[in-house]
């Protein structure tokens, strides 16, 4: 069975990087190029592979105090852009960010998405490409998100609020770009509550209709959740999405697999239209991810691997529950108590 010998390694945290809280892959280098966000705020960079390491900012990201929806924590997130020059600390159900450019160490833009049941869901952010520059995507209102340039912190999504042509009644959640940088997969719910996870396309949301993520020809409803959002979801390839929960309502955690073509929409009443569900199997738990063929699922001991097409398992590592994934290097990541424990598909 795929993964079931090979080794799990152990990796001590340089001590010079501090107590690290996170760490972000850069997404798009095939070495071992992870960022690190320590206790104090410090952005670092670390080579895995080498054991080189340099701090390249200090983040001022505010603190925050208040209770959170479920068992989620409140604390502070990594997020890199995908060549790695820019980076994202922002504290997931709360308010605020900041977004650094690690050429210069310098902030470039304050983050705050105004609160209103901001303790229900991460912080809306992901970085993407536009006609060469880098940008980043980011909650300002419970159903806002706009684009701004990473780099001068310039806004690209100008638009008067309140519309009421395009009211969106939607508690914006963690955002995953798919893998070609072309469309936005939400997890976001609605009111009273419901998940409901919703893609759109990119492009023509930052070079044109800026209406685009409340109400654009693009923009279509994944599932129905019932009442769990926050659980595991990710992009197979740039149409087709894996979701945990088989089930639109949940006395427990979410588990099991739904697996939908996002290119494809049916009708479905009285919220309209939703992708098309390809095939829904019991097993996956816990966080998702997807190397464009494999579905790879952390549950609470192991790291299982599925085909994500016929619903088959196709193996394990045992004792191994990674939290990150580097895309790019193909390598599993959890960090423990200043030791990183690595796995590479």
């Amino acid at each position: 069975m795929i993964g079931s010998g090979d080794a799990v390694s152990q990796i001590p945290v340089p001590p010079r990087l501090g107590a690290v809280v996170d760490v972000a892959p850069v997404p798009g280098s095939d070495r071992l190029i992870w960022l690190t966000l320590s206790e104090d705020g410090t952005v670092s960079r670390w080579d895995v592979a080498s054991g080189d390491h340099e701090t390249l900012a200090a983040t001022e990201v505010p603190e925050e105090d208040h209770e959170t929806f479920g068992d989620f924590e409140l604390r502070r997130h990594l997020h890199a852009s995908h060549d790695g020059m820019f980076a994202a600390v922002v504290n997931d159900f709360g308010r605020y960010g900041e977004v650094v450019d690690l050429q210069t160490g310098d902030w470039t833009l304050e983050l705050d998405n105004h609160g209103d049941n901001e303790e229900t869901v991460p912080f809306s952010l992901e970085f993407a490409q536009s006609r060469g520059r880098c940008v980043v995507i980011h909650r300002t209102g419970w159903n806002r998100l706009d684009v701004s340039d990473a780099q001068t912190g310039a806004l690209l999504t100008n638009r008067s609020i309140p519309a009421p042509e395009h009211d969106l009644d939607y508690f914006h959640g963690a955002l995953y770009m798919s893998p070609d940088g072309k469309r936005i997969l939400d997890d976001g719910w609605v009111w009273h509550p419901a998940g409901i996870p919703v893609v759109w396309d990119f492009y023509p949301w930052v070079e044109g209709n800026v209406w685009e993520s409340e109400d654009g020809p693009s923009r279509l409803d994944v599932c129905d959740r019932g009442d769990a959002w926050n659980h595991g979801m990710t992009w197979i390839d740039s149409a087709r999405v894996a979701v945990v929960g088989i089930s639109d309502v949940y006395d427990d955690v979410p588990s099991g697999a739904r697996i939908f073509d996002t290119s494809r929409a049916v009708q479905s009443e009285p919220r309209s239209p939703l992708a098309v569900e390809l095939l829904a199997f019991e097993g996956p738990a816990g966080r998702l991810f997807s190397d464009g063929t494999h579905l790879f699922s952390s549950g609470d001991t192991d790291l299982s691997i599925w085909d994500p097409a016929e619903g088959k398992l196709l193996g394990t590592v045992p004792d191994f529950s990674p939290t990150h994934y580097h895309p790019g290097a193909r390598q599993f990541l959890r960090l423990d108590d200043g030791v990183v424990r690595l796995w590479t598909a």
